[in-house]
């Protein structure tokens, strides 16, 4: 089968999944897969799947990054706060769809890697950072949306509240437990905010601080960044 059969397939699995947004759709299909996983697993890059990207880490299943991407209720004028930046995908995806993205890695060789694959594919609008995803971006500060592709305790970090923007939205994998995560939406009101669970989902811890340089990108053993549950 060829790459754009594959391609095709994924996109009606999708679909079928609910997966309905035609923005993020367009973005699926614009964004090849194959330049994010190793060359090894060229021939899976449009399974339903996670897949090896090296140290330690995948990149994540289809349907999460469609369903993720979908719940932040995206427009093209937005800007984008992602922490977890991992093989680059989710940015990827987010920057065909938003006006910025800004994307923050605590693993340097992951970061180098998503940055060259980014310059790639010319993707001009997506900044990144090596950091500690948990303090978020304060000096681009307000955003508007923000994506957390890793599991994050029973509450969000207070950092990452404060840089949402008035009306705006998180999405973000919650519960106290690792293994019975939820993606929450959670809007910002006058009220303060709104949380709505979403679907349950696996995915690595959000850990503070960075990684120092030579260590292996791995999180307390976890074998995935995301899969569906």
């Amino acid at each position: 089968m060829s790459t754009a059969a594959r391609k095709i397939r994924l996109l009606m699995l999708l679909r079928r999944n609910g997966v309905a947004d035609t923005a993020v759709l367009r973005a699926l299909e614009t964004i090849p897969r194959e330049a994010f996983v190793p060359p090894t697993f060229h021939d899976q890059a449009y399974e339903d799947t996670a897949l090896p990207i090296g140290h330690g880490q995948t990149i994540s299943q289809p349907l999460v990054v469609g369903l993720m991407t979908q719940a932040l209720e995206l427009d093209d004028r937005m800007k984008v706060l992602e922490i977890g930046t991992g093989s680059g995908y989710q940015a990827a995806v987010l920057s065909k769809i938003v006006r910025r993205v800004y994307t923050v890695e605590r693993h340097r060789p992951l970061l180098r890697e998503a940055e060259a694959r980014f310059q790639n594919l010319r993707l001009h609008n997506i900044t990144s950072r090596h950091g500690d995803g948990m303090r978020g971006w304060p000096e681009a500060a307000p955003f508007e949306r923000i994506l957390v592709t890793a599991g994050g305790g029973a509450e969000p970090p207070a950092d990452l509240v404060a840089q949402l923007a008035p009306n705006g939205v998180m999405v973000i994998p919650l519960g106290a437990d690792r293994r019975d995560l939820k993606v929450v939406r959670l809007r910002r009101t006058h009220e303060g905010l709104s949380r709505e669970e979403l679907w349950p989902v696996r995915f690595v811890p959000l850990l503070p601080e960075v990684v120092p340089e030579g260590v292996p990108a791995m999180d307390d053993g976890a074998p995935l960044r995301s899969e569906t549950a």
